[in-house]
């Protein structure tokens, strides 16, 4: 995976073996492909024609999950707002993002130098990250950058070189369709790889802290799903890498990972219009989005999955 021979530390090499491939190359029948790519567009259009005739609706991996978890959680106004604890997942992608292209004549960057960067860089920005960047104490920003560092560090030490014959991309943005009211869209973590004519050969990752979560493997067959629609040739592999704990969960790309990943969205957008654009009364699902719910105290189900939980707090 690096241009020159370098001696890989035991996480690295373990990474690298989840990541490669195995096996004979990966070629999705193309039958299966105009299919998923046909269902999807006559849903799309279906769905379009419930809408109002100005109405637009922007569909991520988020969104999706949001209104499948709890449609009135889901509704809840959208309160965000930067924090240090939040704030360096989106600074550390930009320091990986630097890492990866950083000239190899100056040599290695420090973790602490590539969040600097990416600070400045970000703070130039015509985006909220940046405003608020621009209006930290000298002690916040000494924290945003200690935390920060420490995920970068993570990822320089345990993740495996990627040699720019890889062609690795960080903060890829995909969109489809290109038309009408309804979009999906998303923002990957890192890729790298390319597709050889209908080879599947690109790697999708998400870069993670804490635990392990069925809803991380969703998102990633989200992406994947959106790769097949837009390019015609699915990914070979999806991949969450936590960073705590240095290590890769992957899942090879399947059909049955597409057409699951294609269900689960359609589902999702028909939801999302009923409760959005149709005024159906949202239904409520405790499960572990209720511990950060803002009603969590007042909603009966919430509190009850809570106290199952041994949450009383």
């Amino acid at each position: 995976m690096t241009d020159q021979i370098v001696t890989l530390s035991p996480v690295q090499q373990r990474t690298l073996e989840v990541l490669r491939r195995s096996g004979d190359p990966v070629v999705f029948d193309v039958e299966f492909i105009d299919d998923i790519r046909a269902e999807m567009r006559a849903a799309i259009d279906h769905f379009a024609e419930r809408l109002d005739p100005d109405e637009e609706i922007w569909i991520s991996k988020h969104r999706i999950a949001s209104v499948l978890e709890c449609e009135t959680n889901h509704l809840l106004p959208d309160e965000f707002e930067w924090t240090s604890a939040n704030a360096k997942g989106t600074i550390a992608h930009k320091a990986i993002e630097l890492q990866i292209s950083w000239p190899t004549r100056l040599g290695e960057p420090a973790p602490v130098d590539l969040v600097d960067q990416a600070m400045v860089r970000l703070a130039d920005e015509n985006r909220s990250i940046g405003q608020w960047i621009e209006t930290l104490s000298p002690a916040d920003e000494a924290d945003v950058r200690g935390q920060t560092s420490v995920r970068v560090t993570q990822f320089v030490e345990n993740f495996p070189p990627l040699s720019k014959r890889w062609a690795p991309v960080t903060e890829a943005s995909v969109r489809w369709p290109n038309t009408g009211p309804i979009t999906l869209a998303g923002k990957v973590d890192l890729l790298f790889g390319r597709p050889n004519a209908r080879e599947s050969r690109k790697v999708i990752i998400d870069l993670k802290t804490g635990r392990p979560s069925p809803r991380h493997r969703q998102d990633l067959a989200f992406y994947a799903l959106l790769e097949t629609l837009v390019r015609e040739v699915p990914p070979r592999k999806v991949a969450t890498f936590y960073l705590d704990a240095a290590e890769a969960q992957a899942d090879d790309v399947s059909e049955r990972l597409i057409e699951t990943a294609m269900r689960r969205t359609l589902d999702g957008i028909h939801r999302l219009i009923e409760v959005e654009s149709e005024g159906r009364p949202p239904t409520r699902r405790p499960g572990v989005t209720c511990r950060w719910c803002p009603i969590n105290t007042t909603c009966d189900d919430g509190v009850a999955y809570l106290r199952a939980q041994g949450r009383d707090d």
